[in-house]
């Protein structure tokens, strides 16, 4: 009995030694190596497979044997992949019972270079996904465990798993897109690659992913993921390959920001994407802008770049319609305003939605006469696919002041093409009162209200400032205004009237309004296809020829001016009755230097008197040809001619006569004299003769004195003295 207990004790020792020593150590034999080479085989009889001795270690717990064989070689053609080990379970059962069967197989590979793994692959498997995957692989290794499973005939299921890491990898997926120095861990199941950690440089910039997909669907492939970065600061070259596809009409120069991006697209067999999708959340440090716009008229200190600062922004793009939401500061000028903003765009349609808060920034519109610099601007609006813009709401507010434009079309010259309305309620910079209501009625717009200041709309018309005609439209505009100013001084009251507007020009306007003391302003226009009449009456010339920078002290006075415009040149007269001048810097200039210095005190000091001023004159482009001007008053007289060339050359010539000559002159006429002057002739002072010469701004002045007076001067003296 003791025999047999010790035998069974020593035996169960020996099994409990053997089971150790199979879990741990194992043994090693070649008896499969026939069934696993078979097992390959039926991947593909074209495989060739070099295996060693096979190690097989016990799974007591659940009764299975793992097989295991390291250091294997694959080979198809010249095409070898090595493998770091293969390993297979059997059931002990199947071992006891001699019916060998593998369920599954698992291969660990050494590091392979990526497009020989792809190559070998499609030896035996070509698919679609390989075939695009040897296109897009330039170089990189890979490193992965495969597990397969076999049916009962052994042949290998769909549900195969390849897990592994990537290295060092550079793709060509699109030929303005680098992508380099791939790291990341791969997962594949049937139709579905999942990456994960995934590091990259794209076009030399650093990007991270936390997963990308790429799933087969219809011999499509959906790929989808994340790629994130963190302070990116992009060159020239990528900013055009990154912003140009987006916004093909910004110049960027600078970049700086991080961002999270959700992305998804299809990628089908000629490697063209389809049904991109794209959610970002963007965080700009800065981002620097060219100014294409010539804003300096409105925002006077505004930089040649514009800069973005401490920007958050969100974009989607999807289903070819891209979403754009952002806020934070805008360096337009010497101080940071804030900026808001929202755009949608559609193929070739864009709605935008803009808010600008101005702090200690100028914002000027001269047409208005208004500066302010705490403004909160305001701009909604929409360009259609004909490239035509609709403004549905440009809106200036500060504190009380108020100025809005609504449902103006510009086309793609930036011309109005249809009005809209506006509504001003503001005060401006010389602290007039500005309340005016524009809108449309019926096949007309109206302009009416309280109080208009015309002082600085005046100004550019005398100057003759270069002011685009943005206006594209035919239309009748009814004026009724109760008060417009023109200048501090002077205003008009009841100002009524209309204007027709056609291509582009005033076709037709009649406009009139009271001074004080029944004093009366008439303005017309009258056009026909080739010819343009305009006339100007004014009672009060001074709030207008005051305007000259060069006339100081011009006191009194009644203007008529008369205008016809055809085949591009006009031809005018200008005249003023009865007004006084205190200064006039070339007439002043020539009265010194032909020593006629007491003229020249009285110029200066009460001012001459002058009965009449005509000037006749003809425009064409940049010249103007001044055919005569003459003025004549109690103390002097003046003829002169010339020609005026924009910006460029003055040249004038004429005859400056004391009245003493003229009297002198006119009364020695035998009975005309006396009729025309009577007795008195005074001293007989001699007149002179003079030129003016130069640019603008460096005039030369030069006086010679004559003995008699030219017939022309004399003409037009009898002709005047007839008159009146």
């Amino acid at each position: 009995m003791k025999i047999i207990s010790r035998s069974f004790l020593i035996l169960f020792f020996l099994i409990v030694i053997s089971i150790f020593y199979l879990s741990i150590f194992g043994i090693e034999t070649d008896r499969f190596n026939k069934q696993i080479l078979s097992n390959i085989k039926n991947i593909d009889e074209k495989i060739e497979v070099e295996l060693k001795k096979i190690k097989l270690v016990l799974d007591p717990f659940n009764l299975k044997v793992n097989i295991k064989t390291v250091g294997s070689k694959f080979k198809i053609d010249d095409k070898i992949i090595e493998t770091e080990n293969i390993k297979t379970q059997l059931s002990i059962k199947s071992l006891v019972e001699n019916k060998f069967s593998v369920e599954n197989l698992e291969i660990s590979t050494k590091s392979l270079e990526i497009k020989n793994l792809i190559s070998f692959i499609r030896s035996f498997k070509n698919t679609s996904e390989l075939y695009i995957l040897e296109k897009i692989v330039k170089k990189g290794f890979l490193i992965a465990d495969i597990k397969l499973e076999f049916d009962l005939d052994g042949q290998i299921k769909n549900n195969y798993q390849v897990k592994g890491f990537i290295k060092d990898t550079n793709l060509n997926i699109l030929k303005k897109y680098n992508f380099q120095k791939l790291n990341l861990l791969f997962e594949y199941k049937k139709d579905n690659l999942l990456l994960t950690d995934i590091t990259l440089l794209l076009n030399d910039l650093n990007f991270l992913s936390k997963n990308i997909s790429i799933k087969n669907n219809n011999n499509q492939f959906l790929i989808a993921g994340e790629i994130n970065h963190k302070k990116l600061e992009i060159n020239k070259k990528n900013l055009d390959l990154f912003i140009k596809s987006f916004l093909p009409k910004i110049d960027v120069e600078k970049l700086k920001f991080s961002s999270n991006n959700n992305f998804s697209f299809f990628l089908d067999k000629k490697l063209k994407i389809k049904n991109f999708e794209l959610k970002s959340q963007v965080s700009i440090k800065e981002f620097l802008i060219a100014n294409q716009f010539d804003f300096k008229n409105f925002l006077p200190n505004i930089k040649q770049s514009l800069n973005l600062l401490d920007h958050k922004l969100s974009i989607e793009y999807l289903k070819d319609e891209l979403y754009i939401n952002g806020k934070g500061n805008i360096l337009l000028q010497d101080n940071k305003d804030f900026l808001s903003y929202s755009i949608k765009k559609n193929k070739n349609m864009i709605d935008f939605k803009t808010l600008l808060n101005t702090n200690n920034n100028p914002l000027k519109i001269d047409l208005f006469n208004y500066e302010k610099n705490e403004t909160s601007i305001k701009l909604e609006g929409l360009k259609s696919e004909k490239d035509e813009i609709l403004i549905k709401n440009f809106s200036i507010n500060e504190k009380k002041n108020e100025i809005i434009f609504k449902n103006f079309i510009l086309n793609n010259k930036y011309e109005i093409t249809k009005l809209g309305s506006i509504d001003l309620d503001y005060t401006d910079k010389e602290n007039q009162k500005n309340q005016i209501k524009f809108y449309s009625e019926k096949d007309q717009h109206i302009l009416k209200g309280p109080s208009l200041n015309a002082n600085k709309i005046i100004d550019d018309l005398i100057s003759n400032k270069e002011n685009s005609n943005i206006l594209n439209i035919n239309r009748k505009i009814e004026i009724n205004i109760d008060k417009i100013f023109l200048d501090n001084q002077h205003h008009l009251s009841n100002f009524t009237g209309n204007i027709l507007l056609k291509n582009k020009k005033i076709n037709k306007a009649n406009l009139i309004g009271n001074f004080s003391n029944d004093k009366k302003f008439k303005f017309s226009v009258s056009a026909s296809a080739n010819k343009k009449i305009t006339t100007l009456y004014i009672d009060k010339a001074e709030p207008l020829v005051k305007r000259y920078k060069f006339i100081k002290g011009f006191e009194e006075g009644l203007l008529d001016f008369y205008s016809t415009k055809e085949f591009g040149e006009s031809v005018s007269q200008l005249r003023i009755y009865d007004f006084k001048l205190k200064e006039l810097s070339v007439l002043t200039k020539i009265l010194t230097l032909a020593s006629l210095q007491g003229i020249a005190d009285i110029l200066t000091g009460e001012g001459i008197r002058f009965n009449e001023f005509e000037m006749n004159f003809r425009n064409k482009g940049d010249l103007m040809t001044i055919d005569e001007i003459y003025a004549i008053g109690p103390a002097i007289s003046i003829l002169m001619d010339g020609y005026v060339e924009k910006n460029k050359l003055v040249s004038l010539r004429g005859t400056l006569v004391p009245a003493t000559t003229i009297n002198k002159f006119i009364g020695s006429l035998p009975i005309l004299g006396k009729i025309l002057v009577g007795s008195k002739t005074g001293e007989g002072v001699f007149g002179v003769s003079f030129k003016i010469k130069g640019a603008p701004k460096e005039l030369e002045t030069t006086v010679n004195p004559i003995k008699t007076l030219t017939p022309r001067f004399i003409t037009r003296t009898l002709e005047k003295i007839k008159k009146n």
